[in-house]
């Protein structure tokens, strides 16, 4: 195994301990994939982040409300409103993400920012959601071949391609091109028309 592969955070950072405090409250209510930048930076990449993506199934608005509450007596609040009904209705269920924060940093970074799926391939990753050992966190992430084919296809910033190269390299011997290429066309198919 070559040295780019044994790279793997040893000490806990911030984004860590928000991440497994946030998802901890989240898994309670509803299934979850964290994916996009912090999947890579969980995978010891290093480059910096404002906030860590997750997509959460559609969830009726009780849940939400019980999943909301329990954020914000955890510590946690929404920057977009303290109004979980207009959380609920003005921005997940229009298609937008909503952010969260720890109430006591301030409106600062680390933020999670969580939104419904968009389509059948973002309900797909949350059924096929994975732990990944390798990151040493205890949360969901969507599957490394369909976080390679997003950032190569979908995605295309520098930094979306650097992060897949460093997946790519972590998890060579998984990685399976057939699938990925299958997925880059259904994104091809579904988003980019």
């Amino acid at each position: 195994m070559n040295k780019e592969k044994k790279r793997i955070i040893d000490d806990r950072t911030i984004l860590d301990e928000f991440v497994e405090s946030f998802c901890k409250i989240i898994d309670k209510y509803v299934t979850y994939i964290i994916c996009s930048g912090f999947v890579a930076i969980a995978h010891g990449r290093t480059r910096g982040t404002e906030d860590i993506d997750m997509i959460i199934e559609k969830i009726s608005k009780k849940i939400f409300l019980e999943m909301h509450k329990s954020l914000i007596k955890n510590g946690f609040v929404c920057i977009q409103s303290d109004d979980p009904e207009e959380i609920f209705y003005s921005y997940l269920e229009n298609g937008d993400s909503v952010r969260y924060v720890w109430d006591d940093e301030g409106y600062f970074p680390p933020e999670m920012e969580i939104k419904f799926p968009k389509d059948e391939l973002d309900v797909e990753q949350l059924k096929l959601r994975i732990k990944l050992p390798l990151t040493k966190l205890d949360v969901y992430f969507c599957p490394i071949d369909y976080q390679i084919a997003f950032k190569e296809e979908w995605l295309r910033s520098d930094k979306d391609i650097e992060d897949a190269k460093h997946l790519r390299i972590i998890y060579e011997e998984l990685i399976n091109e057939e699938k990925i290429n299958s997925i880059k066309e259904r994104i091809r198919k579904l988003r980019l028309r």
